[in-house]
């Protein structure tokens, strides 16, 4: 894509711990020549160890990585072309806005840290939510590639 700017994309959560650091990654890995692409939330916490664990088993190490927070993006005077927010339906209204945001879409996904058990019960419910991220970012990216309208 030379002489052409890559489009700005912010995925937001509640935390940033698990689904909006999923998207972000399958979004840099599917389409990281198409998009810049950042993940924040509202209340960013600690990354859930769940999906640090599922991630690496697609070669994705996000281990170590800090949480992020849209008002840190917004004081910073960031913009971003999309905002893509992946909350659970239930959770809808306490998503984050971003203020400077182009078009917003709403990717809802089961929230992870709701999933209970041990560690390893919790891999295999988890495990699905993030074949769903991964499916839904390829469709998406896809979708922009052929510029398909069911993309956006």
């Amino acid at each position: 894509m030379e002489g052409k700017s890559k489009t700005r994309v912010l995925v937001i959560c509640i935390h940033n711990s698990s689904r909006s650091q999923m998207a972000e990654e399958y979004l840099k890995r599917f389409g990281g020549d198409l998009f810049e692409v950042e993940s924040a939330g509202i209340e960013p916490g600690n990354l859930n160890p769940v999906v640090v664990e599922l991630l690496g088993e697609e070669g994705i190490d996000i281990q170590g990585k800090q949480t992020r927070s849209v008002f840190d993006l917004h004081q910073a005077g960031r913009s971003f072309d999309y905002v893509i927010a992946v909350c659970d339906p239930e959770a809808k209204e306490a998503c984050p806005i971003f203020p400077a945001e182009k078009k917003r879409l709403h990717w809802p996904f089961p929230d992870p840290s709701a999933v209970q058990g041990s560690l390893e019960e919790k891999l295999i419910q988890v495990r699905p939510i993030r074949d769903l991220i991964r499916a839904k970012v390829e469709g998406f990216v896809e979708g922009w590639r052929t510029g398909s309208a069911g993309c956006c």
